[in-house]
């Protein structure tokens, strides 16, 4: 990327963070626009610092652009973190930040308003799609992946063990620690996040540390229902180096590239062709762990369909506009038990906000439910 790297070494400009301060201390007037402008007009200076290798305004491109709105269509149809409407609004500030840079001179023309920059947005049909798990269905998955386990271990169904142990952690982790999908699991757009590795997991104090939304190392606590699964899966799956992924991808595609990459594709060739009677997948996951080879981590798409699957055949149908338990869902309904139980800044440590107004904001409609129906009370 050494144009890419250009772009990082000049001098002399404007930088998109410098240009945000700017336009926020100076274009925007009113202190509640400037609070709910500042978050993603700064998220999307370090995208592009980042992602993108840029810092001056003066080199974004319609191609930066899109980068960004990638990431807003990833932040809404993968992680399932942000409304459709939400990430339309969060571009219309980009782009009026960029309109406001063509008029300072820093741009000669707006790259936000081109087809490139707009055509990833996802589309807004006016729905808010929200998603928490009830408590029912939360019982259910958590029963069903341990049933998958007892299947698997008596040969009922044709799904791998170890597979079916990591399934398992994968929904106890995701019900349990409030960490959000890009924290756990790999994003093949995003090469600092590479899955959860047990070198980051503390079993003594309960702890993970991951690579947050802040584009920081965070810790984030997890109970001893999620320690004892996690431990257990720990033992099923005898990682040979700490560095291993808590959380494997069963890809045959993606581990083959990766051993590949450290053995050389004749290495790889020879272990297959001269397999015998062992499947492929079993020759590259001993090549694995001979080599000490981590594999790559199953990613957050990857979790998605996995969560849709078991939704399916847990016979799970939960309310609202997806069909299926989304990634996301689980870390809000750890926030809403906490919130709704009177312990808002528990929530808010737990789901690591910056600050409890982050935390209302998030559970506004379940104050507003609480308001409504406290109405009903004091009528009745």
């Amino acid at each position: 990327m050494s144009g890419s790297t250009d772009r990082r070494a000049s001098s002399g400009g404007t930088t998109v963070h410098e240009a945000v301060e700017s336009y926020l201390r100076y274009k925007i007037n009113a202190d509640g626009s400037k609070t709910t402008m500042r978050s993603p007009l700064c998220e999307f200076a370090d995208h592009c610092r980042d992602e993108r290798d840029l810092e001056l305004v003066e080199d974004l491109s319609p191609h930066d652009v899109r980068s960004y709105s990638e990431h807003l269509y990833d932040r809404v149809v993968i992680d399932e973190d942000l409304a459709a409407s939400t990430a339309h609004n969060y571009f219309a500030y980009v782009r009026a930040f960029l309109s406001w840079s063509v008029r300072e001179q820093h741009l000669e023309s707006n790259p936000a308003n081109t087809n490139t920059a707009m055509d990833p947005l996802p589309e807004d049909d006016g729905k808010r799609k929200r998603q928490y798990w009830s408590a029912e269905d939360r019982e259910t998955l958590l029963e069903y992946a341990t049933k998958r386990v007892d299947m698997a271990l008596e040969e009922t169904i044709r799904t791998d063990v170890e597979a079916a142990f990591r399934d398992r952690a994968i929904v106890v982790m995701l019900d349990g620690t409030g960490a959000r999908g890009a924290e756990l699991f790999a994003d093949p757009k995003d090469d600092k996040r590479n899955g959860l590795r047990w070198k980051n997991v503390d079993f003594d104090e309960r702890l993970i540390e991951v690579y947050g939304k802040s584009r920081e190392y965070e810790q984030a606590p997890f109970p001893a229902s999620v320690h004892d699964v996690l431990k257990r899966w720990y033992r099923v799956q005898e990682p040979t180096t700490e560095a291993w992924p808590v959380f494997p991808t069963g890809h045959y595609g993606s581990k083959k590239r990766t051993l590949e990459d450290a053995l050389g594709e004749k290495a790889v060739s020879r272990a297959l062709e001269g397999r015998g009677d062992a499947g492929k997948t079993e020759v590259l996951d001993r090549l694995h762990r001979e080599h000490e080879v981590p594999p790559p981590s199953i990613s957050k798409e990857g979790v998605r369909q996995l969560l849709k699957r078991l939704t399916d055949e847990a016979g799970i149908n939960p309310d609202g506009e997806y069909d299926y338990l989304t990634l996301h869902g689980a870390r809000r309904a750890l926030g809403r038990d906490l919130y709704t139980s009177g312990m808002s800044e528990k929530a808010q440590e737990a789901l690591r906000h910056n600050s409890i107004e982050t935390t209302h904001e998030a559970y506004a409609d379940v104050k507003m439910k609480d308001v409504s129906d406290s109405i009903d009370d004091v009528r009745s």
